[in-house]
């Protein structure tokens, strides 16, 4: 009986898995404005390769139409390509015993509910801390994006305005703060005193600050321990970050012999590919089926873009101890 209701439970699992995190994607993308696309197209090979035109702002010129004919200069017209690359993890070996199940007389229906629900949060937990990891790495390797305020300051309004003013007359299109839960704090006690109350603490837009909703994870991504620990606000535009799900979640479980119980082993390989706005994978230096050390290395993240405002967003540092 319990090997029956193990195979009905690796049957239906990894779909019930996919199906929740569909769901969990679709409610994340709303609450976030876009910021940090999570999707489920799929993702074949090593690196997904688009290519694109660049701008011709850099051709514009001051013409006289009075002067004399004269040669100009021609500006080739460049193709330019970025490259997303695919990510590999996996979960387990996770053991416990299938006795335990039919001792205790559950259902296998709620057991597949209880992992697939469990998997599907580990997934996107994954996939979201992997994307700020990476913007967090691409965006400190360009000095015009960062504010670096942790010599003197911590995370607050002032140095937050002061990273979106990087985006000059576009930082409109910033549509989404993201930060860790100790930064966020940092801002709401920064409200609480501020004396014009340009926002309300009684308000629950408290959350909402310069206009921007706030995404808040303790993402390991956010904080960098030293000497000082580092905090990071990123500020982002829409599709600063995609995360393509790869779809291929594999799964398997062994019932084993040899102990006092049954045991069962379960194990669960998945990809996912990422893609940064602004960015390209550098495909030499940072390599097939990279490691997190990788993915958070700057230089394995090249500017593919000449104009800093058409990037993925801007980045806030503050010292973890000041305010």
């Amino acid at each position: 009986m319990a090997l029956s209701q193990m195979q009905v439970f690796n049957e239906y699992i990894m779909p019930a898995t996919i199906e929740t995190l569909g769901q969990m994607i679709q409610k994340f993308n709303a609450a976030s404005n876009g910021s940090i696309r999570l999707t489920t197209g799929g993702f074949d090979g090593d690196f997904l390769q688009e290519s694109f035109f660049a701008g011709i702002h850099a051709a514009q010129r001051r013409v006289n139409r009075y002067a004399a004919q004269a040669s100009a200069a021609p500006t080739d017209l460049t193709q330019l390509r970025f490259s997303a690359v695919k990510v590999a993890g996996g979960f387990g070996p996770i053991r416990f015993e299938p006795s335990q199940l039919t001792w205790l007389n559950k259902p296998t229906s709620e057991g597949i509910e209880v992992a697939s629900r469990n998997f599907a949060e580990a997934l996107l937990a994954d996939q979201l801390n992997t994307a700020i990891l990476a913007l967090r790495a691409a965006l400190g390797g360009q000095a015009a994006l960062v504010q670096d305020n942790s010599a003197t300051a911590g995370i607050n309004q002032s140095g937050l305005n002061q990273s979106h003013a990087k985006f000059g007359d576009r930082s409109g299109n910033l549509v989404a703060t993201i930060l860790n839960g100790a930064a966020y704090h940092k801002l709401i006690g920064d409200n609480l005193t501020n004396a014009p109350q340009l926002f309300q603490a009684q308000n629950v837009r408290v959350v909402d600050i310069l206009g921007k909703p706030m995404i808040v994870t303790d993402a390991p991504g956010l904080r960098v321990a030293g000497t000082p620990n580092k905090l990071y606000a990123m500020s982002l535009v829409e599709g600063a970050a995609t995360v393509i799900d790869a779809g291929d979640v594999i799964s398997n479980i062994e019932t084993s012999n040899g102990q006092t119980r049954i045991e069962t082993t379960m194990q669960v390989d998945y990809s996912f590919g990422l893609a940064l706005k602004g960015f390209t994978w550098d495909e030499t230096n940072g390599g097939k089926s990279p490691s997190d050390a990788a993915l958070g290395t700057s230089t394995n993240w090249d500017k593919v873009v000449t104009d800093n405002k058409m990037m993925a967003g801007v980045m806030l540092i503050g010292d973890e101890a000041k305010a």
